[in-house]
């Protein structure tokens, strides 16, 4: 495993939630009637019941800006960054950004921020609901490394959510070979959706194939599963199960997230 992975996270098996915002300008979910100040609300809420519970990490995400981009609007990658600045004060743990489906958008916010980790899918050919995707790993470490962001580590998705892989290798072999060709921080695994588990079985023959790369499970842990997925990942990212009634579009649910974590130190 990684130096890097493990100087940042400074435990095993690291736990990193997600920070859902609300639909921000320029989606089209955006309520311009609650504005700026409530986006900000809803994410330090969500931020301080995390910390409260021990997360290891939390990670700001765009989940609401439906339809998803591939080139993200600059409204919406700028109030991320915003809110972030907004925010920053209160972020006493290692966090990280996502914005949805935009590596370039995601690595700029990133840096703006002062983010210690991105997730994005950086490579892959796939068919999905927003299109034929093709994203491109080597133009985005370079663009990192232009920013002077050499530190920020890269969390691979290797498997699309909303998409199928063009590729027909099996996720294993797929990870195998952007191990050799892109040198990734983390490798994530997925399942179909957001809040979909991935199945154990990939996990595993993921993790097999590349014993020296952190592999985290990236959708769909819970408190049911969560010892199990741990049984073979690296760490998780979770969200969905998280939230009040599990539901992804609500807001963090302080008891959820507490007992999740209680079930973790028990693990640990």
């Amino acid at each position: 495993m990684s130096k890097k992975f493990k100087d940042l996270f400074n435990t095993s098996k690291p736990i990193i939630a997600m920070v859902h915002l609300p639909a921000l300008p320029g989606s089209p979910l955006y309520d311009s009637k609650l504005g700026l100040d409530h986006i900000i609300q809803v994410a330090e809420k969500d931020l301080i019941s995390l910390q409260d519970a021990g997360v290891d990490a939390v990670m700001f995400g765009n989940e609401n800006d439906r339809p998803y981009e591939f080139n993200v609007n600059q409204a919406s990658s700028s109030t991320m960054a915003y809110v972030i600045g907004n925010l920053k004060n209160k972020i006493k743990i290692p966090f990280g950004v996502n914005i949805l489906w935009d590596p370039m958008s995601t690595i700029a916010v990133a840096a703006s921020t002062g983010a210690h980790f991105v997730r994005e899918i950086f490579t892959g050919t796939y068919a999905s609901d927003m299109g034929f995707w093709n994203p491109d790993a080597g133009k985005a470490m370079r663009y990192r490394n232009s920013l002077n962001r050499e530190d920020l580590l890269m969390f691979y998705n290797i498997s699309a959510e909303f998409a199928f892989s063009l590729d027909k290798r099996s996720v294993a072999d797929r990870s195998k070979s952007v191990v050799f060709s892109s040198i990734p921080d983390a490798i994530l695994v997925s399942g179909q959706i957001t809040g979909e588990s991935a199945k154990l079985s990939d996990l595993y023959a993921v993790k097999k194939i590349i014993p020296k790369t952190p592999v985290l499970a990236n959708t769909g842990v819970n408190l049911k599963n969560v010892e199990e997925t741990l049984g073979i990942a690296d760490g998780v990212i979770i969200g969905s199960s998280l939230k009040v009634n599990g539901d992804t579009w609500n807001q963090v649910d302080p008891n959820r997230a507490k007992d999740f974590m209680n079930k973790i130190k028990s693990i640990r």
